[in-house]
């Protein structure tokens, strides 16, 4: 290797999937070869799983970067990306200074995904989970509401696991709201049947109201209007319909789906630009069963270990191990003392059976500690030896094991 510089890895985004893949390049590879660099808009790591726990006002976790990192050798940048240039391999980036350019070798794009409110008045006037300031900003409407004595009305628009988690965790913690979850669909129609009659029987003891079969067509300050002309009153309206990720993949001339997620090969790296691996939401990944692997922290985590043992084969020249890109089940939480375990067969249909109640709380529980543990210890079990980059390095592309 060139000893005038160490190779340069950028990691854009320090979510689940970034967070968690910075520190493992860091524990696989030697500091006297490469430079890490981790590139996060906020400073702090956010539990994502966990927002409608803190929109709700319950005390979420979330802990500094730095110290995440801390005796890593990584550097921590709080900077927004403005911009990615795979050709000139460039991030532009504005923070509290200003404008920069940060260079790379290799570049792990892990920018993750939003709300997606393209209906119209969506973004005007509701409010989403999809990240930490946004769950506050719903968390202080919440307050607001309790505080007047009054009450008032939360819609939650979107049927998928965020809006189940959402309607029921608000209705549980907040009783003096009247929460009603907007279903496009028939609630639960990707559980199994037993699971959909729980889900069932936990909305009923909650009292959460569900309006089945409906589309929303606008959302105006203080309603909700539905194409069947149903019109909601909303104080607040959540809106939990669908993600977008973020658009600055498509803008850099990577090569994306129509919904921007970056098209890449089973070692994760992009078809068009081999130097740019993108892993978690940013990314469309076909998974075992040849389909495309769903945005979750479960695809964050097999779509960020595949990109780490290909960087490191990359680098040191070690074939590269494929590893298991599956989707294994549905964690549903329903407020702090109700859950549902539904796991899936190799096509994602729901199995017969699933499991509810203490069981799958204590199960998602665990879950839930465990990413925020393997993510804030990258130190943990550091090996003595780590990988040293080869003097030369040829790629490790062609060389996969079996």
């Amino acid at each position: 290797m060139n000893e005038q510089r160490k190779h340069r890895i950028v990691v854009l985004g320090a979510g689940y999937a970034g967070a968690w893949t910075a520190g493992t390049l860091a524990r696989r590879l030697s500091p006297k070869d490469v430079e890490i660099t981790v590139v996060n808009a906020e400073p702090d790591f956010v539990q994502r799983m966990r927002l409608h726990q803190l929109a709700v006002g319950q005390d979420v976790a979330a802990p500094k970067l730095t110290e995440v990192f801390a005796g890593t050798g990584i550097t921590v940048r709080v900077a927004r990306v403005v911009e990615v240039d795979p050709d000139r391999r460039t991030i532009a980036v504005a923070d509290s200074d200003g404008g920069a350019e940060v260079a790379y070798d290799t570049l792990v794009y892990a920018l993750g995904s939003s709300g997606d409110s393209r209906v119209a008045g969506a973004g005007a006037h509701a409010f989403d989970i999809a990240s930490r300031p946004s769950a506050l900003r719903l968390r202080g409407r919440l307050d607001q509401l309790s505080e007047s004595g009054r009450g008032g009305d939360v819609v939650v628009v979107g049927d998928g696991l965020t809006g189940i988690e959402t309607a029921a965790e608000i209705a549980e913690s907040r009783p003096e709201l009247a929460v009603t979850l907007v279903a496009r669909g028939e609630l639960g129609s990707r559980l199994s049947a037993g699971a959909r009659r729980h889900l069932r029987q936990a909305y009923e003891r909650l009292g959460v109201t569900v309006v089945e079969h409906a589309e929303v067509e606008s959302v105006e300050a203080g309603r909700v209007l539905c194409a069947d002309g149903t019109v909601l009153a909303a104080d607040a309206t959540v809106w939990t319909a669908g993600f977008a990720v973020n658009p600055i993949a498509a803008a850099s001339g990577l090569e994306v789906t129509e919904a921007g997620q970056i098209v890449v090969d089973r070692m994760m790296r992009s078809i068009s630009h081999p130097d740019v691996y993108a892993i978690g939401d940013s990314v469309h990944a076909i998974g075992d069963n040849g389909r495309p692997l769903p945005m979750s922290c479960a695809s964050a985590g097999h779509t960020g270990r595949q990109a780490v043992e290909a960087i490191v084969g990359e680098l040191t020249g070690r074939a590269v191990p494929t590893t298991k890109l599956a989707y294994a089940g549905n964690h549903i939480s329903l407020g702090r003392k109700d859950a549902i375990l539904q796991m899936v067969d190799d096509q994602g249909r729901a199995k017969p059976k699933h499991v509810d109640g203490g069981r799958a709380v204590r199960f998602k529980a665990a879950i839930l500690a465990g990413s925020l543990w393997a993510t804030s210890h990258p130190t943990f079990c550091l090996p003595r030896r780590r990988f040293r980059v080869t003097t030369s390095p040829s790629p490790a592309r062609e060389r996969v094991a079996a």
